[in-house]
């Protein structure tokens, strides 16, 4: 492997954190860009990884994005994966009311839905839009999102999870939407929807209980997982690739894997 930089959005998260620690350790990478809303505490993890990695602070609105994205580019450097961690299932809403994952459809409400949404479809899409020119150019690139097996529509059996449902469906549709478009603009790019299991962090605390002790994942493993995952997916355009009776040269779609390298049906 060539060396590379990394970048890793969403910073703050416990598996961002892991992938920052393990691209540490990586000889191969010379550095890393953590993007988050604030700095880490002294006493986290990611703390204590210092020689390799840059923070820089974003509150991911539009013009906030931008400027991160114009720092980083200042220093030219070869960003070859990128990891954008954001998303949110429960917390607590401007009304100081707990927000859990919708049970029935009275549990539905505009609050959440537009919160969920925001964090885990537009968000994300935002900074999609604004990285071309941080990823374009020769060498074979991976960019990563933070999806869910529950986003799949086909996959669907249960019901529930409303909101968090929809808005991983929704980013699925603009992650393989933009695979379109950066066929076009950045065919050294591949976009992965990412479904990372449960892991064992702040997130899904409220819903481990039922959950088998062998698919409860450490931090650690996931991250391990989703780099390994990264540096064999299959790059190669799909040439004549029709959407709709329209031919798109060179279209190359998104890749929706879990945790194990399986694809997921969308």
């Amino acid at each position: 492997m060539s060396s590379f930089y990394a970048l890793i959005i969403g910073a703050g998260s416990t598996i961002a954190q892991a992938a920052i620690a393990q691209f540490e350790q990586n000889p191969d990478c010379l550095g890393v860009f953590a993007v988050s809303r604030s700095l880490p505490h002294e006493d986290s993890n990611s703390a204590k990884v210092e020689k390799k990695v840059r923070w820089f602070i974003c509150d991911n609105s539009e013009s906030s994005i931008k400027d991160v994205v114009q720092q980083i580019n200042q220093h030219s450097p070869n960003i070859t994966k990128v990891l954008i961690c954001n998303g949110v299932l429960h917390g607590t809403q401007q009304n100081n009311e707990t927000m859990m994952p919708e049970k029935k459809l009275e549990d539905v409400n505009a609050e959440q839905l537009e919160a969920v949404f925001h964090a885990n479809t537009v968000v994300p899409m935002l900074w999609l839009s604004k990285l071309v020119p941080l990823v374009k150019g020769k060498e074979a690139t991976q960019v990563a999102l933070f999806s869910a097996r529950v986003g799949s529509i086909s996959d669907n059996k249960s019901g529930g999870w409303y909101s968090y449902r929809a808005s991983k469906a929704a980013l699925n549709m603009l992650i393989q939407n933009s695979a379109i478009e950066y066929a076009r603009r950045a065919k050294n790019v591949k976009l992965i929807a990412f479904h990372p299991g449960t892991t064992d962090t702040p997130l899904s605390k409220p819903f481990q209980r039922s959950v088998p002790k062998d698919k409860l994942f450490t931090p650690e493993f996931v991250a391990s997982q989703l780099l390994a995952i990264m540096d064999s997916v299959e790059m190669n355009a799909i040439e004549g690739h029709a959407i709709e009776g329209h031919a798109i040269e060179g279209n190359r779609n998104a890749a929706f894997l879990d945790w194990n390298n399986q694809a997921i049906n969308w």
